[in-house]
């Protein structure tokens, strides 16, 4: 890898890793304005994932789960509103406390309006952090944030600093949803359906062909990495890919301001966090 050339991650994560539900990670590289993906792995524990994130910098990470909590919601429960104090409040106070919390909150509120959204979500298409089931993002975030926190890590917008490991907020839907509308993953023998394998086969397709939702980044996908993605009907492995190429996005695309880093808007709020490649602000 020469000197001008940044390690990209793109991570699809999960609160429960496991042999049967596995953070997925995309190993790439940035080169200019082309990404190449040359492997994807699959860690199966908490005790796996870690070491990624001391892996030496430079690198640029795109993760699969919400960096932070609704600044309205935390300021109805009373919980620090700057974001390393909150994560370590909330583990402090263990997570069936914290899922009492949300449930607390949500049950509060009139139907229709019960999960309080970020500013990010609304913008994104995003499940708000408050959900705790399909899909559990609550604790893929109580999860999720304090390892990032724990490994001194540059969290952008959360908590920003000098290292040169750039952790940024991915989500794959949005970028997906940007070449079609169909669906293209389901876990168990849903997923191997014909019509989502050709969905998963047009967001290949799109992303490799120069499609304007990734411009102005040109991606290298091996024949190898390909099939994985095609043939995985969870979805796991294209969803990796995916962030990968969110985090990717957010290095090349030209600042609209100064201090506009990987395209985050400067006014994003960072006890929520912001979406990387998300370029629409609600």
């Amino acid at each position: 890898m020469s000197s001008a050339t940044r390690l990209i991650f793109g991570i699809d994560f999960t609160s429960a890793p496991g042999p049967r539900k596995a953070i997925t990670v995309a190993h790439a590289e940035l080169d200019g304005a082309c990404l190449t993906v040359g492997a994807i792995d699959h860690l199966t524990s908490f005790a796996d994932f870690e070491p990624l994130l001391r892996t030496p910098g430079p690198w640029v990470g795109g993760f699969d789960f919400p960096f932070g909590l609704p600044r309205e919601l935390v300021v109805t429960l009373g919980w620090p509103q700057e974001w390393p104090q909150l994560v370590r409040h909330l583990q402090s106070l263990g997570k069936e406390a914290f899922k009492d919390a949300l449930n607390t909150v949500r049950e509060s509120r009139p139907m229709g309006s019960r999960y309080i959204a970020r500013r990010g979500d609304a913008a994104a298409g995003s499940s708000s952090p408050m959900k705790l089931v399909n899909p559990p993002v609550g604790l893929m975030f109580f999860e999720g944030a304090p390892r990032l926190l724990a490994a001194g890590v540059c969290v952008l917008p959360c908590a920003p600093s000098q290292d040169s490991r750039i952790a940024l907020e991915a989500y794959p839907g949005y970028l997906a949803r940007q070449i079609t509308r169909a669906s293209y993953k389901k876990d168990g023998k849903e997923g191997a359906r014909p019509d989502r394998r050709e969905a998963r086969i047009a967001i290949i397709e799109a992303m490799a062909s120069g499609h304007a939702s990734v411009a102005p980044l040109e991606l290298d996908l091996p024949s190898a990495v390909k099939g994985l993605c095609v043939d995985d009907g969870s979805g796991d492995a294209l969803d990796a890919v995916l962030c990968a190429v969110q985090a990717a996005i957010a290095c090349v695309r030209p600042k609209r301001a100064e201090n506009d880093d990987y395209s985050i808007p400067a006014d994003a709020d960072a006890l929520e966090g912001w979406i990387a490649s998300v370029s629409a602000f609600c």
